[in-house]
């Protein structure tokens, strides 16, 4: 019987992985078998995540990992991470995760240039950085995915959020013009676009405006952990997924539907 969700055998690469939603999709491919290169602008904080997934073990012998500094806005640091990340597939690197982002919520009026721009230099100049280094080492056997996280802020727009909205809506077209190029080389590119409570939205959780508006619009009326949305990360990393490409897949406890 085939094993959709085993990863063994399979390299991957998630940036943004010091911590919230990264982490917890760098120790979820592990345990589902992958070897797994932990990046992060903080090479403290990857390396950290590095260990605990070393000294949980994963399910074969081939789930390891290793860490790396990384700053995605910086094309010659996206090349090494990528070269070490293939590494540790023996040349190969089957599953590329553009999870680094950044956000800083201000109403229209207060948005600054230097807020707009780095938004946008990390998640779409960040996303076509790595992407674009990972490419020469992703395999065209149908086990190359490539899962590039927007939010609903890109679907449906967030009150105060303008800028992290253009920049994830940027992401979406991204995912899907990517999806049909790499399609002809059997490699498949998607999007999620998960909610959870993590350190990167702190600020709209505590913000009693925006806290209130997001909870309105979320029909189980509560913030997922990050571990929650990390299996749909596998799912689109497995062989379950094989037959999927260019999609946005929405795990915010239903508030795109």
């Amino acid at each position: 019987m085939r094993t959709y969700f085993d990863l063994t055998g399979r390299s991957a690469l998630v940036t943004g992985a010091g911590a919230g939603i990264g982490a917890a999709v760098a120790e979820a491919l592990a345990a589902a078998g992958a070897a797994v290169l932990v990046t992060d602008i903080s090479g403290e904080a990857a390396a950290k995540v590095a260990e605990r997934i070393n000294t949980a073990g994963g399910k074969g012998a081939g789930s390891k990992a290793e860490s790396a500094a990384l700053d995605v806005s910086d094309r010659d640091a996206a090349v090494a991470a990528a070269a070490q990340a293939a590494a540790l597939g023996e040349g190969n690197l089957h599953i590329v995760v553009n999870n680094a982002g950044v956000t800083s919520p201000a109403m229209f009026p207060k948005l600054t240039d230097e807020t707009f721009r780095v938004t946008f230099d990390i998640h779409v100049m960040g996303t076509f950085h790595v992407t674009q280094a990972a490419l020469p080492h992703i395999p065209t056997d149908g086990t190359g995915r490539v899962i590039n996280v927007t939010s609903a802020a890109g679907l449906t727009g967030t009150l105060g959020q303008v800028n992290y909205s253009a920049a994830k809506a940027g992401l979406i077209g991204f995912t899907k013009s990517l999806a049909r190029e790499l399609a002809t080389k059997n490699i498949m590119v998607n999007a999620l676009a998960p909610l959870a409570a993590t350190p990167m939205t702190e600020t709209i959780r505590t913000n009693e405006k925006f806290a209130a508006n997001m909870m309105n619009r979320i029909p189980l009326k509560r913030w997922a952990e990050a571990d929650e949305v990390a299996g749909a990360f596998v799912f689109l990393a497995s062989d379950a997924a094989s037959y999927i490409t260019g999609q946005v897949l929405p795990v915010d406890g239903g508030m795109v539907m």
